[in-house]
């Protein structure tokens, strides 16, 4: 499944991130359905396998301790038993210690994706059963006189046995079954109501110590789980960092291809469209003699402003793509933000008079410098003021206000009477392209690249570009420019001065 997301990517067309998520959970639960309907307890296999590595390394860790505790035990009895049978015993059960731990080293040595682990959960079942057995032995030790001391063993080789066997519950079962039998028939040696007390006692540890190992089996059992979570998280994060890493590569080679292409069509557009514009603009003016067809000078018009809009969008892509792609230079010096904004609404005068819209300017001439693109922030105030003129109705109202912010910066203000844009093309309206409803039904003419070209200038030089507006209410942009901006915060930058000529004198010595 994961290759399947890789190669979606790789053709550009690649699933979602809920999409990806999903498809990667049903692949985990399928595989996980599939190695559960082949595994003898219900497990998946690699489940199986680390309860039986526990095992394993239980076992084989307390081989030396076990043997020592039988020793010892063999020792005690022979204040009562002759030592030979006790040392019998001892033998048997070290004989059956030695083989649990050895068939434990081979399991732990045995190449995990190859193991049969049912043959091995055979083989370690029978041998807890046959050193239970050997255990249980310990009865013949407490023949009449050492009873109490065999039942005390019964009971400390329970609790051992059944904590060392806790992962693989079938095997605490079976090796706690001779156990629990041996202690019983204890029960024989003394009739008295004491020991039968001791020996019912006895058994209730016994069935304790196996409550406890289920317990043990289930912390075990969330550990791994919580592990093998981990696990397939971390191999998620993997993937979506080696699939996020190819999109960027493509998304990458993609942006520089289309830097390319926007440079070559730059070019090719632009020569005959200097051509178009030129001729255009000599037939236009009749620069050779009037016009036999009155009709040729309005197509010279149309040609001309045809051309020019296009030359208009020709340089609005290249600078959105600039902007985008992080190449666009500010080329910064001393602004009056006020005279820039002044010098724009003059400029915007005559369309606003054609419309008959009246300006309310509200500007602040004492405004101090701003270390800001002039070139920039007049594109920024013209898109707005030609946007509020564009979507204002005849006879409607601008308000154009210039002044500072609370944190010490500037700000231009463009609020119109127009019709408003709804809340939910607010976002429409600022992506590339993007055009709102009212300008698709009263066929505005526009690229959609107005307001996300003013919002990129804006960001470059650090401010901020705020949108809000309501149907019937008008529509309201506010540019922020930060007070790093201002040249009266700004610290005067540090020449070092340059060191003074030495004397002649002083050169005459050197030399």
């Amino acid at each position: 499944m994961p290759n399947l997301t890789v190669e979606m990517v790789q053709r550009g067309r690649g699933p979602s991130t809920e999409e990806a998520a999903r498809r990667l959970g049903v692949a985990r639960e399928i595989r996980s359905a599939r190695e559960k309907l082949t595994s003898l307890t219900g497990l998946e296999r690699a489940f199986d396998y680390e309860l039986l590595r526990h095992y394993a390394q239980y076992r084989a860790g307390a081989g030396i301790p076990l043997a020592g505790f039988a020793a010892v035990l063999a020792a005690a009895a022979t204040f009562w038993i002759a030592a030979p049978v006790a040392m019998g015993w001892a033998f048997g059960v070290v004989l059956m210690i030695l083989l649990n731990t050895t068939l434990s080293r081979r399991f732990l040595h045995a190449d995990p994706e190859t193991i049969p682990l049912r043959y091995w959960r055979r083989r370690f079942l029978i041998g807890e059963v046959l050193q239970s057995l050997s255990w249980a032995a310990m009865i013949g030790l407490g023949a009449t006189d050492g009873w109490t001391f065999a039942l005390l063993g019964l009971v400390i080789a329970s609790a051992v046995t059944t904590m060392l066997a806790a992962t693989v519950p079938l095997a605490a079962v079976a090796a706690l079954v001779p156990l629990a039998l041996a202690t019983a028939s204890l029960a024989s040696f003394s009739r008295s109501a004491d020991g039968l007390l001791l020996v019912t006692m006895a058994g209730g540890a016994q069935l304790f110590f196996l409550g406890l190992s289920r317990r043990l089996y289930a912390a075990t059992m969330g550990a791994l789980r919580s592990r093998a979570e981990k696990d397939a998280v971390f191999g998620e994060l993997e993937q979506a960092k080696a699939n996020s890493d190819e999109a960027r590569r493509r998304a990458e080679e993609a942006n520089l291809a289309k830097s390319r292409f926007l440079a070559t069509m730059s070019h090719e557009l632009r020569t005959p469209l200097n051509a178009i514009l030129g001729f255009s603009e000599v037939m236009k003016n009749e620069v050779f003699g009037t016009h036999t067809a009155p009709s040729y000078r309005e197509y010279s018009n149309d040609i001309h402003d045809s051309g020019m809009h296009l030359l208009n969008l020709i340089n609005e892509i290249l600078d959105l793509s600039r902007i985008e792609a992080g190449r666009y230079e500010l080329n910064e010096e001393p602004v009056q933000l006020a005279h820039v904004v002044e010098e724009c609404r003059h400029m915007m005068g005559l369309r606003a008079k054609a419309k008959n819209q009246t300006f309310h300017d509200l500007v602040d001439g004492t405004l101090p410098r701003l270390w800001a693109d002039e070139r920039a922030l007049r594109q920024i105030v013209l898109n707005l003021l030609s946007n509020a003129v564009k979507f204002t109705p005849p006879g409607g109202e601008i308000w154009l206000k210039v002044g500072w912010t609370a944190s010490g910066g500037q700000y231009v203000s463009v609020k119109d009477s127009g019709p408003g844009i709804p809340e939910d093309e607010l976002g429409t309206v600022l992506s590339s392209f993007g055009r709102g409803s009212l300008a698709i039904k009263t066929a505005e003419q526009g690229s959609g690249l107005g307001l996300p070209i003013v919002k990129g200038l804006v960001e470059l030089h650090g401010g901020q570009f705020q949108l809000s507006s309501k149907p019937r209410e008008g529509t309201e942009v506010v540019v922020t420019l930060p007070v790093s901006r201002v040249m009266d915060t700004l610290a005067p930058v540090e020449i070092d001065a340059e060191p003074a000529a030495p004397a002649r004198g002083a050169l005459n010595r050197a030399a």
